[in-house]
């Protein structure tokens, strides 16, 4: 018997635990070299753990749900073993848990159009509905956990019983109970259904960051009001020369961008940061682009974007939307950020006070462009308006550099041939 270990991966200095989602294997099934065996969510990322050798899995040190470290051992595989053999004692393994069965049931299938994202595959086994119960709407058909949300508030009813999750053998030596953990249950309250779930990792994140902002800066929030005409009249013009010369649309985004970078060039207070009782200014522009995705809002970084072309902003930000939609933002993408833009107008949002993100002192909210009556001239126009709101940290931001910050953005934006030439 050859045994290699399964480890978890070096995870950021900022992440001190990660917790396994699903395993895609059960004890006894062969593997494949660099196939995905589990995934790990930290409070940034989910991490893929690829198998280091082929053979069979012989042994689950820590199962579904569990809390682990880097460098963690979590499983190991025989290399010489045969699929469909009992499951081997682990050897020298550290005292861990025992492990049931990788997924249920509903997390497995023979394409893709039969299987379930993790978060999923768990609510159909709370619920007793197999993968083929419900119609997925994830990539390549995949049932996401929305998708069972929706079938179960519908009454969607399981095909057949799902067995209970059989406990792989584990060694004595190596057994000991894992901390009882509350399953999502579901209520059945006649027409006022219940269901409750835990946060992930990452909405937990979330939710403490955002106290941390408000407990610790002094929030203050500063509008104003952007005539895009002329933003839309030139990228008119060019987004077929844009998008043949670059392969990739000219949107509204880089624009923002840019017109942000002019800002914090003028005001660098803007893309400072407090450390402690210093201020700490940036001598570069990573500009951070909030984005959702499946599991929450993500906060990739574009790094020094006052250096990079329209084309090049657009670029990255389509990356991290694919990346994002995908789970396949690396730490390294969301690490750092001296200025974040949150567009919230790509869902309708028409005015919004953006919350900091820490340890930034500054965010730009960007909302949904609409035809709206201004005066001009002593006349009353229609224009297409957007309202932009930049929130910012009253403790060393004072407003006169807000505002103006604010006006300068408007200016660029109202003016964008500026944006070429720098001024």
């Amino acid at each position: 018997m050859a045994i290699v270990e399964v480890k978890v991966p070096q995870l950021s200095e900022s992440v001190a635990e990660a917790t396994l989602l699903t395993w895609k294997k059960k004890p006894g099934e062969a593997v494949a070299i660099d196939e995905i065996l589990i995934e790990i969510e930290t409070d940034k990322v989910v991490l893929e753990v690829p198998a280091p050798a082929a053979g069979v899995l012989s042994a689950l040190v820590v199962g579904d749900g569990g809390t682990v470290v880097s460098d963690q051992l979590i499983a190991q595989i025989d290399t010489e073993g045969k699929a469909g053999a009992a499951a081997a004692p682990a050897a020298a393994a550290p005292a861990a848990a025992p492990v049931a069965a990788a997924a249920a049931p509903a997390a497995t299938g023979g394409s893709k159009g039969d299987v379930a994202m993790p978060a999923a595959a768990k609510l159909l086994a709370d619920n007793g509905l197999a993968v083929g119960d419900v119609a997925g709407s994830g990539k390549d058909g995949r049932v996401t956990k929305g998708d069972v949300l929706a079938a179960v508030a519908g009454g969607a009813k399981p095909a057949a019983a799902v067995p209970a999750p059989v406990a792989a053998p584990v060694p004595a030596a190596v057994a000991k109970p894992l901390p009882a953990v509350a399953a999502p249950a579901a209520q059945n309250l006649g027409d006022r259904p219940e269901q409750r779930v835990p946060m992930s990792r990452l909405r937990a994140r979330i939710a403490e960051r955002l106290i941390q902002s408000q407990s610790t800066n002094a929030i203050l929030t500063t509008f104003n009001e952007v005539n895009m005409a002329p933003v839309m009249d030139m990228r008119k013009k060019f987004q077929d020369k844009f998008e043949k010369e670059h392969g990739i649309k000219l949107g509204f985004m880089s624009f923002f961008v840019k017109a942000a970078v002019a800002a914090l060039k003028k005001y660098p207070i803007l893309n400072a940061s407090v450390d402690g009782n210093d201020i700490v200014y940036h001598g570069y522009f990573d500009i951070g682009i909030a984005v959702g995705s499946p599991r929450g809002l993500v906060v990739p970084i574009i790094r020094n974007a006052d250096q990079m072309s329209f084309a090049d902003i657009e670029k990255k930000i389509a990356e991290f939307g694919k990346k994002a939609k995908d789970g396949k933002l690396g730490l390294e993408d969301l690490s750092g950020g001296t200025f974040s833009i949150s567009n919230g107008g790509t869902f309708g949002s028409m005015l919004s006070t953006p919350i900091i993100n820490p340890p930034q002192s500054a965010i730009l909210g960007v909302h949904a462009t609409k035809d709206r009556a201004v005066v001009e001239n002593g006349q009353v126009v229609v224009r297409p308006i957007n309202y932009l709101a930049m929130s910012y940290d009253h403790r060393i931001i004072d407003g006169r550099e807000a505002v103006l910050g604010l006006v300068t953005m408007k200016e660029a934006l109202e003016d964008p041939a500026r944006l070429l030439f720098d001024i």
